[in-house]
């Protein structure tokens, strides 16, 4: 047990990870890819269709239907006349400032506002950046003006109008579409390529729903709908809750303490028919993918902050990064989800909206989460340091046996099935 997990030193979860064991793209058969399988301290593998067989008849498995957005917008500096003919500049949505609520966000028509990572930012002094796109045969003006620092991030205003002697149809068109036509997938940085009109499709789990995510939930990527359907017939139920993966799931950890180190907020949506069958499961999930690890968790300690103040809001439910650390939780987690319940019941809401920063790391206690399935993580991330918690610190064993059979690493990579 780390006595204090701030104190953690990322420099003891290094490895070496060479280039080409980074998939670049993924294999033809999502579910052809391999599984390696960590159980009880044994390694073995297997390939990912066979999945099923490993898990017991009648688990709840947990999935994060967050579907990626088209995040990455190219502008160009507009010149004295109002045209596009300047410095090339990059603007990458991180989250929704006006109005704030994702589904409200998409369907916004004419103006709206963004938190956004802006490229070759020196470019960009003064003025508007101004683009000029084709959508249900209108052009459109799409313009956007920076606005004040967010923490790393600047907001950005975007106003978008037709330019076209046609009717003007930019009153029903809205965000999603501009988003669609003008922006790209934001593949991870790490994959060193350009992003291909292949990636629209294989970036993107089969389940995703709710668009929102600036980078995909990607131990996802292997389930095709067969294997879904395996699952189904060998007794499993599947549930799906959301958590938009923000930039941070690549903020590099530069740190040499994790204290140093600060989690972006992210954002979830938990529904009371997903708490319910929690509590019908006692509180045990397999999860498919940290994020999914990440939401559950956060519910636990959502019901402990209701449990001493059953008077705070959606937003006051927000988990603080070192919280789960800051003192001893022998609350039962049955306990804990029922008054997160109740909660939800007596203010008539289906869905929890909320938010996390919580950090799992070695000497972190697991409250839900009994089985992980998950992708292989680069060295000295925050993931790895979530694997080392769940598997008792064996990350070396499962990392060494991928690395020595040819296992494919990171985001379009290989699987795993975590038993500790």
């Amino acid at each position: 047990m780390i006595s204090d997990p701030r104190h953690i030193r990322i420099s003891d979860y290094q490895y070496d990870l060479p280039d080409e064991r980074i998939a670049k793209f993924p294999i033809a058969g999502r579910d052809h890819s391999k599984l390696l399988v960590y159980n009880k301290g044994e390694v073995g593998e297997d390939v990912f269709y066979h999945l099923p067989d490993y898990l017991p008849k009648g688990a709840l498995m947990v999935f994060n239907n967050t579907k990626v957005i088209h995040a990455r917008m190219h502008f160009r500096k507009a010149d004295a006349n109002g045209e596009p003919t300047g410095a090339l500049i990059e603007v990458f949505l991180l989250e929704p400032a006006e109005p704030a609520d994702y589904e409200q966000m998409f369907q916004t028509t004419g103006h709206c506002a963004w938190y956004c990572l802006v490229g070759n930012l020196k470019k960009w002094k003064e003025g508007p950046l101004m683009r000029e796109i084709r959508i249900k045969n209108s052009v459109l003006r799409v313009s956007a003006t920076r606005g004040p620092i967010h923490g790393t991030s600047h907001r950005i205003d975007f106003s978008w109008e037709v330019v076209s002697e046609e009717s003007s149809l930019h009153s029903k068109i809205s965000f999603a579409e501009i988003l669609d036509v003008m922006g790209e997938l934001p593949i991870p940085p790490y994959l060193n390529r350009e992003t291909q009109d292949s990636d629209k499709t294989t970036y993107q789990t089969v389940y995703s729903k709710i668009k929102g995510s600036v980078a995909a939930p990607t131990a996802g990527l292997h389930f095709t709908p067969e294997v879904l359907a395996d699952l189904d017939a060998h007794g499993i139920e599947r549930e799906e809750l959301t958590l938009h993966v923000g930039a941070g799931t690549f903020k590099p950890v530069k740190s040499e303490e994790m204290e140093g180190h600060e989690m972006h907020t992210e954002y979830i949506s938990v529904r009371r028919q997903t708490i319910a069958k929690l509590l019908n499961h006692d509180c045990q999930a397999i999860a498919v993918g940290t994020t999914s690890v990440r939401t559950l968790e956060s519910l636990y300690y959502m019901g402990l902050k209701l449990m001493a103040n059953p008077d705070l809001t959606e937003d006051q439910l927000h988990v603080s990064q070192w919280e789960p650390y800051e003192t001893s939780h022998t609350v039962a987690p049955v306990t804990a989800l029922e008054t997160l319940a109740s909660w939800m019941d007596a203010r008539g809401l289906e869905v929890l909206h909320s938010s996390t920063q919580i950090i799992i790391c070695p000497g972190y206690d697991y409250k839900i989460v009994r089985m992980l399935v998950t992708n292989f993580h680069q060295p000295q991330s925050t993931l790895l340091l979530l694997v080392s918690a769940f598997v008792g610190g064996d990350w070396h064993k499962i990392y060494d046996y991928a690395l020595a059979h040819d296992f494919r690493f990171l985001s379009y990579g290989d699987s795993s099935l975590l038993i500790p």
